[in-house]
């Protein structure tokens, strides 16, 4: 790998940390393959298909053609003779490795949406344009493989704007369609550009074709009267002129993009010179980390604020919000946002730097968990390559070697300070396996490879089930669980034997009920005592557990009160019906007494325990299943036998869409009956319909249903 210029940039206004974000083959990979190849940073270019790609560096990523983990990687590009730094994540597409996007649109500032022209918006587009969204990311888009047949700028366009914004304007137009594109032409400039070499490498200039004048001119418009909304002043002058300048239009482009009032979309083929105008624009359009937006919550007010180019958390020491200037010059903050368990180096982690500078060797505050630490070694990443540095500045993503304490979503900063940035939130893992290893003797490295992959990844659990004894895994689906498997095998040597895929059930309650239990014990010494009232009663899907003190008068010491709840809590991990977990719960401590010397803690936690699982068993338990949302692609003459399918499995079908000549349709179905469905749908559909499933929510397990469930024969 070529050494980096680390210091070659050094005004952060000139820094880009963008992600490449799609669904699954929509090209995200292919994308940052020809973007490193185009800025330098390799000189060969790696396709996907042949298992060369440099981003996809893991053996599974290889031999099954799409992206699994996040990877980072550095390169330069110079935009009107000015060198940019851009830092770049490649993300995964498949819906398992959701986790990877979340946590790397949680500290980019942009990102670089990529459609294949086939397709137009698929549903993973959809799932990550709201992950976006959420972490509000400014983002351009590209629509690619239009050189491929089916390749079509207009219907992606227009798909884009009806089903994730209107707001998307395209700022390039395509030159010729499917295998005849040629080139492209600059809506902005109104400059035509055709493929000057056999491998359309290069452009050359020439005039706009007839055929498509008329349209590129109306999209124009459209362009420039957008532009024209920025500020008052550009208004006038184009009321008055009729024109904007080009500088003028650059400008606004920007202005709109980082607002997100505005979202450019591009065109072509990322394997020809096409990702050299992408490449371009991203460094015209996307957000440098002086121009980050960031809002911040008054928990208490719920009152909302919007900086820019500001870190923005919450000061432990005071409770109240922090501000930093984004530089270098402010104390250091960043956040941890991966971990990556290496076997040469060992914990890696990947942090985001907001501001400050951090120092190979130095010393440090995890502010998450009150922690000291040490920086041992300071790595610029490309994928699973990496380069010592001696210190990195606030604007860099780089990995650190040597912290012990630390987790995702962990805030580190300067040992003088106490400041907390926004964590990271991940969805629960919905689909379990028992696993052994296959030789008794890996039953402890067993356990530590699985430690090991928990700390990488925060969607991914391992336990013992209490009652079997067996190591139960548990992920995002099906193909998660197998490829932790494979890892567990090719990188730890161990191989390991798997039972049927398991439903991550939960239960909760239907009624409000009030109990009373006293715990009185005395065995000669110093007895046991407590005594607790508590009321249950049942919260909405999705709201969890709420614990409310409602003691007066002291019938309950205060300092007994968090042991009732802790008690509670430790009750919840193991339901009534079938030993799930219990959630949406809100339980009120409303009365209760105790002894001046056989009560404690301990006692008050083990009633507090024994209370709960009393007023559950009164309280109407049921089983929750989660439901997922299942959209499926199928060409339109199997689209009745799909929906019959979907429908066969309790699933519930929301809406079926033309899209081309296919159908997609979306459902929501339990996840306990769609085990195989992969295999299913590729059977009746002759290999020609895609599909993914995500988790929705959770819902009442029907009655007739429940029995099955817990195998209990009627």
């Amino acid at each position: 790998m070529a050494k980096i210029d680390y210091a070659a940039v050094k005004d952060l206004q000139n820094y880009r940390n963008i992600g490449i974000i799609a669904h699954v083959d929509a090209g995200k990979t292919t994308t940052t393959e020809r973007i490193l190849y185009y800025t330098g940073k390799k000189h060969k270019i790696g396709e996907v298909q042949d298992g060369a790609a440099e981003m996809d560096f893991m053996d599974q990523e290889r031999e099954r053609g799409i992206t699994i983990t996040s990877a980072a990687t550095t390169c330069f590009w110079t935009l009107d003779n000015v060198l940019h730094r851009i830092n770049i994540i490649d993300t995964p597409g498949h819906v398992d490795f959701t986790a990877e996007v979340e946590r790397s649109l949680r500290v980019l500032d942009g990102a670089v949406v990529i459609f294949d022209g086939k397709m137009g918006v698929e549903p993973q587009s959809s799932k990550v344009w709201g992950q976006a969204d959420k972490y509000m990311v400014p983002r351009m888009c590209f629509i690619n493989k239009l050189n491929l047949i089916g390749g079509d700028f207009e219907m992606s366009l227009k798909m884009i704007q009806d089903e994730l914004s209107s707001n998307a304007i395209a700022i390039t137009y395509p030159i010729g369609r499917e295998h005849e594109l040629s080139g492209y032409v600059d809506l902005v400039t109104m400059r035509a550009y055709e493929y000057a070499d056999e491998d359309k490498q290069e452009y050359k200039e020439i005039e706009i074709p007839e055929k498509i004048k008329a349209r590129c001119e109306e999209l124009h418009l459209v362009l420039v009267e957008k532009c024209a909304e920025a500020d008052d002043e550009l208004m006038e002058k184009y009321l008055n002129d009729g024109v904007l300048e080009l500088n003028e239009l650059y400008t606004a482009l920007r202005i709109h993009t980082l607002s997100g009032k505005v979202f450019p979309v591009s065109g072509g083929d990322s394997r020809m010179a096409d990702t050299k105008v992408l490449l371009d624009n991203v460094v015209r359009y996307l957000p440098s980390p002086y121009q980050k937006r960031t809002v911040f919550e008054d928990k208490a007010t719920e009152e909302k604020e919007e900086f820019v180019g500001k870190v923005v958390g919450i000061n432990q020491d005071t409770d109240e919000k922090f501000v930093y200037d984004a530089n270098e010059k402010a104390p250091l903050v960043g956040l941890v946002f991966k971990i990556s368990v290496d076997p040469h180096v060992g914990q890696l982690m990947f942090v985001r730097l907001y501001s400050g500078v951090l120092h190979s060797g130095s010393f440090i505050r995890n502010s998450s968990r009150d922690k000291k630490e040490r920086v041992g070694r300071l790595l610029l990443m490309h994928a699973n390559h990496s380069e010592d540095i001696s210190e990195a500045r606030a604007g860099d993503i780089v990995g650190v070697i040597g912290l012990k304490e630390s987790f995702t979503g962990n805030t580190l900063c300067d040992e003088g300070q106490n400041v907390l940035l926004e964590s990271i939130d991940f969805p629960e893992p919905v689909v379990s396996l028992a696993v052994e290893p296959k030789t008794k003797s890996d039953q402890e490295k067993m356990g530590e490879a699985l430690r090991k992959l928990m700390q990488e990844d925060p969607t991914f659990n391992a336990k013992t089930d209490i009652e079997t004894g067996q190591t139960v895994i548990s992920g995002m689906g099906e193909l998660h669980l197998d490829i932790k498997m494979d890892i567990m095998k090719r990188t730890y040597g161990i191989d390991v034997t798997s039972g049927m895929p398991q439903v991550a059930y939960k239960e909760s309650i239907s009624m409000t009920i009030e109990h009373r239990e006293i715990l009185k014990k005395q065995t000669g010494g110093a007895g046991q005592f407590a005594d607790v009232a508590i009321i249950v009663e049942p919260q909405e899907r999705g709201k969890g557990y709420e614990f409310v003190n409602e003691i007066k008068g002291g019938s309950v010491p205060k300092e007994y009160i968090p042991s009732v709840d802790k008690g509670i809590q430790d009750a919840m991990q193991s339901g009534v019906l079938g030993g799930y977990p219990v959630v949406d719960v809100k339980v009120r401590l409303v009365d209760g007494s105790y002894h001046e010397v056989d009560s404690n803690t301990d006692t008050f936690k083990t009633c507090g325990s024994k209370a709960f699982k009393s007023a559950m068993k009164l309280a109407k338990p049921i089983l929750l299943e989660p439901i997922m949302k299942v959209p499926v692609v199928t060409p339109d003459e199997f689209a009745g036998d799909v929906t019959g399918a979907l429908s066969s499995k309790r699933g519930v079908i929301k809406s079926m869409l033309p899209k081309g000549k296919m159908q997609e349709i979306v459902a929501y179905v339990p996840l306990g009956n769609m085990f195989g469905w992969v295999n299913s749908l590729r059977s009746m559909t002759k290999g020609k319909a895609n599909s993914f499933m995500e988790f929705s929510h959770y819902e009442k397990v029907p009655d007739g249903q429940v029995n099955t469930v817990l195998g209990i024969k009627s």
